[in-house]
């Protein structure tokens, strides 16, 4: 597999080109990032161009009209289309985000779309999630607890607690964060990156859990977690508005007053 780096002035070898119809007028275009490891060509770029009054505002709306009616061998995930499941994340224009809630009437002239930056690349927009997936895996994310449950209620938390999570669980796993952060470009091996870090404070901030202990001794290590230098990418590009490295300060305090007290 093919590893992606966004290329400067987005030069990539041309591919080919799909015009709309003649009689077209509201036209838009699109520049899609293609490679297919079966064919041994190199990546390149294909155009196509859509009649707007014919299409739905969003970035997936298009795409789902390019495959469906001028190429349909164009590669790329998405599901639910309602921007929950974080199937369809790709870099738009420059910038992480997901397709299905990525209004095009916000910006001018081309489209241009490639694959989330720094990962493999499975197939045009489809990168490569398995070591993100096993970062994830690696955080333990569901409750762990030592003292027997209730026996006729489930592990109940107040509302305080329950408001402690807001701003952590709504996170989809699309990844946009982490492949915009610089050190987790550089790191990824070992850095566990500000969408696993979110989900990992997820859990540690959970009143019900009881394994804070062990969950902030996995976390203190030079790379798991100090690889975050607070360079705010992470939080600038969420399509959900999260705030990852929130969550990521949160756990060095957690560790700093643990040293402390």
């Amino acid at each position: 597999m093919a590893e992606f780096t966004l290329p400067k002035n987005s030069v990539v070898c041309q591919g080919k080109t799909f015009k709309a119809p003649s009689d077209a007028k509201n036209i838009r275009r699109f520049e899609i990032y293609r490679w297919d490891p079966d064919t041994g060509d190199n990546p390149h770029i294909d155009v196509y161009e859509l009649d707007m009054d014919h299409c739905g505002p969003m970035v997936l709306d298009a795409m789902i009209k390019i495959k469906n009616e001028i190429d349909s061998t164009l590669s790329f995930r998405r599901s639910c289309r309602e921007g929950v499941c974080g199937s369809c994340a790709m870099n738009i224009n420059g910038k992480n985000t997901l397709a299905c809630t990525h209004d095009m009437n916000l910006f001018m002239g081309p489209i241009k779309i490639y694959p989330l930056p720094h990962m493999a690349v499975v197939k045009d927009l489809v990168p490569d999630m398995t070591h993100f997936y096993a970062q994830y895996a690696s955080i333990k994310p569901w409750i762990e607890t030592q003292s027997s449950p209730p026996a006729d209620t489930e592990r109940l938390q107040s509302k305080e607690d329950r408001a402690k999570l807001d701003g952590l669980y709504e996170c989809v796993l699309c990844a946009c964060c982490s492949t915009s952060c610089p050190s987790y470009w550089w790191n990824s091996e070992r850095y566990l990156g500000p969408a696993v870090l979110l989900q990992a404070y997820r859990w540690i901030a959970d009143s019900r859990d009881e394994n804070t202990g062990e969950r902030l001794d996995e976390l203190e290590d030079p790379f798991k977690l100090y690889r975050c230098h607070t360079i705010m990418n992470c939080t600038d590009t969420c399509p959900k508005n999260l705030n990852p490295a929130k969550a990521i300060a949160e756990i060095k305090k957690l560790l700093v007053e643990r040293k402390l007290g």
